[in-house]
């Protein structure tokens, strides 16, 4: 896996991959100017949202849960001073679908918790990372 940083302007990057795909990352913008990206950081939870999500809603399926939607919240606190890691990181899922089982739900959040996520357990070797989830019908 490689993935490549590239210098616009500013404090504003684009990564790409190996693939081709791209997106815009900025740290701050130029006073006055509108932010055109995620900050590094902000990438570091989208990425632990989306591999989380993935495993949620692969282990629930297994589990032949009629899910219509999965949506991860997530929240990172970071220290007062530099380096600013996060310190404490929260994942919430809202799942979405049709006469979900609430305890095949909460398996498949704590398997991705505890054996699947890459991203968030990995992050947390260096940060308090838990779980919270919701069930609505569909």
């Amino acid at each position: 896996m490689q993935v490549t940083s590239k210098w616009l302007d500013g404090m504003c990057f684009v990564g790409t991959d190996e693939g081709g795909h791209s997106v815009v990352m900025e740290g701050a913008a130029a006073e006055g100017a509108v932010k055109r990206g995620l900050s590094p950081m902000e990438m570091l939870l989208l990425g632990v949202a989306g591999c989380s999500s993935i495993d949620v809603v692969m282990i629930a399926e297994k589990q032949r849960q009629d899910i219509v939607d999965c949506q991860a919240t997530v929240t990172g606190k970071r220290a007062d001073s530099v380096p600013r890691v996060f310190t404490d990181i929260h994942i919430h899922f809202k799942v979405i679908g049709r006469s979900l089982d609430e305890n095949a739900i909460a398996k498949a959040v704590q398997m991705s918790a505890e054996k699947y996520c890459s991203a968030s357990i990995m992050l947390g070797k260096a940060a308090n990372v838990t779980h919270s989830f919701e069930i609505a019908e569909a």
